[in-house]
């Protein structure tokens, strides 16, 4: 059976066994008519006047975007934002479009456009946020953390929110109060909810809102800087729009949630043996610190010494300069896990080898990547120069093993699908 896996920006042709089980999101149709159906859902809101009767002429409006590592179309989720904006009077140079980066790279101006469209990257005045330089400090959270947000964007008259829901590795969905927190907010904010005892939590994972600490801090810091409105959209996996969510906060946002659910929860019968699985292609597999959220995907549902063999092209290498860091910090997953855990610790991108870390101390993780060897053996992986080849070696030493087959599945678009074992729930 021939499956194309999302790699990169052309994707990947893979043959797996016939009898191979493939996991998918179910298939949302994209709307036909985006423009339009963002237009009206501003017009006619979720627990919330309408966008227009928000403004007046005299008002300074901050709109806040996601960078470049979210697969969401920002060059159709924003021109009928910035239209219904205008028509109220107010402005181009009243309109600060505030790119959320957390504590991810500034985006280049060649990207902006890319991200944009020319029109608007170069048409409007655009911030990338910088998690390092001043911020506004508005107190604790329940959760105990600083809460230290952009400027530019609680200076505003207005403020707006948009971003993508989708399954998220340890928020449970992303959108919502994420475009605060982690995207506007300071370094020590985000380190803070993205600390190992938060991320240790049992319900921070995959799906889970509900008591789930880093999704309600990232809600409560957003509802704090007192968000006058939520643009959120689901997208397929060709990142077209399939649904618009827009209102108040926490009334859009969980509106969002569960029409996302029903699309990336799939249940299997059974714990897997083997999966093969992706980061969802371009831009999510740009590099091996973004990869983890595919493999954490998957892991949900491979036993305890199965094995996961992932494509992620990682064409910007391993990922921040700190990730790479704490990876040569320690020489074994249970190493790397003792430190980070070690009370006071903290350091960027520890989430990231933390959650690694737990995986690789359960499964063997095989990458297909465009990393060299060392690299990959570097994170802990086995490299994987071919996927048909791996999975086949692998299907041979279970049968000799065990003398059975293996039960085996394939994730084509990694973690836009959440999988659980049906005995399990959801």
């Amino acid at each position: 059976m021939r499956i194309k896996l999302a790699y990169g920006r052309s994707g990947l042709w893979v043959d797996v066994p016939q009898d191979t089980r493939v996991v998918e999101p179910a298939h949302l149709p994209t709307l036909p008519d985006p423009y339009h159906a963002i237009a009206s859902a501003l017009r006619q809101p979720i627990d919330s006047p309408p966008l227009r009767q928000l403004f007046s002429p005299r008002h300074k409006v901050a709109v806040v975007f996601s960078d470049l590592t979210r697969p969401i179309p920002n060059h159709q989720v924003l021109p009928p934002l910035l239209a219904e904006i205008e028509a109220a009077g107010i402005p181009r140079s009243h309109i600060l479009l505030i790119n959320a980066c957390g504590m991810h790279r500034p985006n280049t101006p060649q990207e902006l456009v890319a991200m944009l469209g020319r029109e608007m990257a170069e048409g409007y005045p655009i911030l990338n946020h910088d998690a390092d330089a001043q911020m506004r400090y508005l107190g604790e959270s329940s959760f105990g953390s600083p809460l230290w947000i952009n400027p530019a964007y609680l200076e505003a008259d207005v403020r707006i929110l948009t971003g993508l829901i989708e399954p998220h590795i340890f928020a449970g969905f992303s959108g919502g109060g994420k475009g605060v927190l982690p995207g506007i907010a300071g370094s020590s904010t985000i380190m803070s909810n993205h600390s190992a005892p938060m991320l240790n939590h049992p319900q921070a994972t995959w799906g889970l809102t509900m008591e789930n600490p880093i999704f309600a801090e990232a809600r409560e810091a957003a509802l704090m800087t007192r968000p006058t409105f939520l643009l959120n959209v689901t997208v397929n996996g060709d990142q077209e729009i399939t649904g618009v969510f827009a209102g108040e906060l926490a009334a859009a946002h969980d509106a969002g949630i569960a029409f996302a659910r029903r699309s990336a929860m799939q249940p299997l019968p059974q714990p897997l043996d083997i999966a093969v699985t992706t980061n969802s292609g371009y831009p999510l597999d740009l590099n091996l610190y973004q990869g983890i959220k595919g493999m954490s995907a998957a892991a949900q549902v491979t036993k305890d010494g199965g094995a996961i063999i992932m494509a992620c092209q990682c064409s910007e290498g391993l990922g921040l300069e700190r990730y790479v860091q704490l990876l040569r910090m320690g020489s074994s997953p249970q190493e790397l896990l003792d430190m980070i855990n070690r009370p006071g610790f903290a350091m960027f991108d520890q989430w990231a080898v933390q959650l690694q870390s737990q995986i690789l101390l359960q499964k063997r993780v095989f990458l297909h990547s465009s990393l060299p060897d060392e690299e990959t053996r570097l994170a802990g992986l086995l490299p994987c120069p071919s996927i048909e080849d791996t999975l086949r070696a692998l299907v041979k030493e279970y049968r000799q093993r065990h003398g059975a087959s293996p039960t085996v599945a394939v994730f084509p678009q990694g973690p836009m699908t959440i999988p659980y074992v049906a005995a399990s729930g959801g």
